[in-house]
């Protein structure tokens, strides 16, 4: 499991990552931090392959907090989440060794891409190997800028991804495929297409309801 620290300063935000990241399979979450301080004092103590870090803390910039865990000798990873669009921040956040940069506000579905091009980064370097040749290396540089495994599909849409996941977040209990087209305002067909991608990819589950004579209806649920 590649483990993760959630740090930002607005609890709800803070949450709702959470709540993204341990829906990704391979992800879990060692910790949430409210403030620079308190990731500094968690990673003093704990040790997390990847930090989930909001630039813009109360008491510390991010790009500060970064500086302060190399100079620490902490050696995780770490994606700012961000609204600043400043290309200048871009490159400093370049220079302190961020290895993703999320621009809010963003869907569970565009975080999820970037924590599969990283699993897909770390699997590539894993272990003391050598890389053969100068392509063997760009080949594992881009694949933190490349496509990664278990993206949306041909024809789908992360806004319609997106309204799936938040209807089925809304009711835990679960939807059927023409409940959530009711919802969102699309075809049963097309309702079933992402709810199914969310089955296969481990983050929905497909579970019978029995009711009366026939088949049972298949409901969907997180998790």
């Amino acid at each position: 499991m590649i483990t993760v620290l959630v740090v930002d300063d607005e609890p709800l935000t803070a949450e709702a990552n959470r709540l993204y990241v341990e829906r990704v399979p391979g992800f879990q979450v060692a910790g949430v931090a409210h403030s620079a301080a308190a990731a500094l004092r968690f990673l003093r103590d704990r040790q997390v392959d990847l930090v989930l870090l909001d630039l813009y803390l109360p008491d510390m910039h991010g790009l500060d907090v970064c500086r302060s865990l190399r100079a620490a000798g902490v050696l995780g990873d770490v994606i700012a989440v961000t609204s600043a669009r400043d290309l200048s921040v871009v490159r400093s956040a370049v220079a302190v060794g961020v290895v993703q940069y999320l621009i809010k506000p963003f869907t569970f579905v565009t975080l999820r891409e970037k924590l599969l091009r990283y699993a897909e980064f770390r699997s590539s370097t894993r272990g003391s190997g050598e890389a053969v040749c100068q392509r063997e290396v760009d080949r594992v540089l881009s694949t933190l800028r490349g496509t990664a495994q278990g993206t949306l599909p041909k024809g789908m849409s992360e806004a319609t991804m997106e309204a799936v996941a938040r209807v089925l977040r809304d009711y835990p209990a679960g939807m059927s495929a023409q409940a959530v087209a009711a919802a969102i305002g699309v075809s049963r067909v097309t309702a079933r297409r992402y709810l199914e991608h969310l089955v296969e990819n481990g983050i929905a589950r497909r579970v019978p309801q029995y009711g009366g004579p026939g088949r049972p209806e298949l409901i969907y649920r997180l998790g």
